[in-house]
């Protein structure tokens, strides 16, 4: 349902009927598809997710409520599909797209997974909801794991790189500024709460290759890539966090490709509200200018909310392509976003723009789209064209046998835990350890001696291993009996003294306490 260069997204209705149509050579300028729940947004989604892969531009998309699924499997010529088709002037043709399916938790298709350091910590501190001084600790822990050549892949990693800040406190506070013990302290609990969550699923290896998404089948069409988010959506700073880790991994490594004759990727972040509540200014400049500048790579982002108001202005303006349905004019802010919405469209003097928002109808909408020049088209009043796609999600087993075929097969399915710093710590404190370890067996024989001969009398020393059942497992230590009170306050009593004195007196002293004990 694409013509040359464009994609079909509707026909508008007024005197003078036109299709309504997206160019594909400026759909990197981004776009905005609003209106409340109900209108129809999933199917304008899906219309525009099957032109962009017919035209062999792979999709992103995260799939709130599972109906994106359909997209795997061809449509039905239902009555008011055929009918909407015959409006347009086109015939209705069902189809099925090329699919691969991901999960976060690796549960309905296959795991996404980034590293610690890949995550970064700005990200990972809006993740945390840390404060600004929890922040700047976890900034000193990025700062020294980088300079010490630690990898930070998975959450065990980091705590184990805050115990060593919290050990080197002092140290570390001289050189990079205070390393506060209870701001490590609020990280850690923070770490905790968010491996509830199962974050550990998503920080790990193998990290995805961004390139995955960017596939073509044989016959030239676009992957579409389809995030099962409707448990991720219950943990919304990680599913904002992992959005927007995608975009900015793409903007880093995507080289500057100017504008081509389509897009290379196309995002669409449903519930993009859930990017911007309560994000730090940081952390909205930073998603600014990654929207302004990652349509110079081949990539197009396109916001999917019920109220325009959620995307903030200097987001809001870097949005060409527009498709806009009902609003809902019961409450002060929804009105203000009516006037909001009407106002961002270039206005056509056949209708009220404002009035005709809160009078569509289910799977009609006001569009405007970025002509030839890149300035956008005058609103146009417009029916939606019908998926080709089921609409509707697949079944459990279908997404089952559609990952089982998938290329990608056995890529990222099983987790890895490769040497990392959690590792390198360990050993580290091992080889720390080692001197004192050394010292206290090289005290001369006496303890030593001193500890056998006791364990000896009292039964306290070490038995042959058993083999069967139970022998050594877990440690590899052989098991000792039970000592009683009075058997480990004398042998304790006798290794502490034998440590203070010399050879020749702690012998003297060996044998009067062996002769004491053997008499009694």
């Amino acid at each position: 349902m694409a013509g040359e260069g464009t994609i079909l997204v509707g026909r508008s209705t007024g005197p003078h009927p036109k299709p309504e149509v997206l160019s594909l050579r400026l759909a990197n300028r981004h776009g905005l598809v609003a209106g409340a729940t109900g209108t129809g947004k999933t199917v304008t989604l899906q219309v525009l997710a099957e032109g962009f892969s017919n035209a062999g531009v792979p999709v992103f998309a995260a799939d709130i409520k599972g109906d994106l699924s359909g997209l795997a499997a061809a449509g039905e010529a239902k009555p008011h599909f055929v009918k909407r088709a015959e409006e347009l002037g086109i015939a209705y043709e069902p189809d099925r797209f090329p699919t691969l399916f991901w999960d976060v938790f690796g549960e309905q298709g296959h795991p996404i997974r980034c590293t610690v350091t890949e995550m970064g910590p700005l990200l990972l501190a809006r993740l945390l909801d840390l404060n600004d001084t929890q922040e700047g600790v976890l900034n000193i822990a990025f700062r020294v794991a980088d300079e010490n050549q630690w990898p930070l892949i998975d959450l065990k990693d980091l705590r184990a790189l805050l115990t060593f800040l919290s050990e080197n406190a002092k140290e570390l506070s001289a050189s990079y500024g205070n390393v506060s013990g209870a701001s490590i302290g609020a990280i850690q609990r923070s770490l905790l709460v968010l491996e509830n969550q199962g974050a550990d699923k998503f920080l790990g290896e193998p990290a995805l290759e961004l390139t995955d998404f960017m596939r073509t089948d044989r016959e030239g069409r676009g992957f579409v890539n389809i995030l099962a988010a409707d448990k991720l959506m219950q943990r919304p700073r990680l599913y904002a966090s992992f959005l927007l880790w995608m975009l900015s991994e793409l903007f880093e490594q995507l080289p500057e490709v100017g504008d081509l004759d389509k897009p290379k990727l196309v995002f669409f972040f449903d519930e993009a509200h859930l990017l911007f509540n309560d994000a730090p200014k940081a952390l909205l400049d930073a998603v600014e200018q990654v929207v302004r500048l990652i349509r110079s790579k081949g990539v197009g982002v396109y916001f999917v909310t019920q109220n325009p108001l959620d995307v903030p202005e200097t987001v809001l303006g870097q949005l060409g392509n527009r498709v806009q349905h009902a609003l809902r004019a019961f409450t002060p802010r929804d009105q203000r976003a009516v006037r909001a919405a009407a106002e961002t469209f270039r206005q056509n003097p056949g209708f009220d723009v404002g009035k005709a928002i809160t009078e569509l109808a289910v799977g009609e909408a006001l569009v405007s789209f970025l002509e030839a020049k890149g300035t956008p088209s005058m609103v146009e009043r417009a029916l939606i064209a019908p998926p080709q796609g089921r609409v509707g999600p697949l079944t459990p087993a279908e997404r089952a046998e559609i990952v089982r075929q998938s290329p990608l097969r056995g890529k990222y399915d099983e987790a890895v835990d490769n040497e990392s710093a959690y590792e390198m710590l360990a050993k580290r404190k091992h080889l720390d350890s080692a001197p004192a370890e050394a010292a206290g067996q090289s005290e001369g024989g006496l303890s030593g001696m001193l500890g056998g001969l006791l364990g000896g009398l009292f039964g306290g020393g070490e038995e042959p291993a058993q083999k069967g059942k139970g022998a050594g497992r877990g440690t590899g230590r052989t098991r000792r009996p039970p000592q009683s009170l009075a058997e480990q306050v004398i042998g304790n009593a006798a290794r502490s003294m034998a440590r203070k004195v010399g050879t020749e007196v702690g012998d003297a002293i060996l044998r009067n306490v062996l002769g004491g004990l053997t008499k009694r």
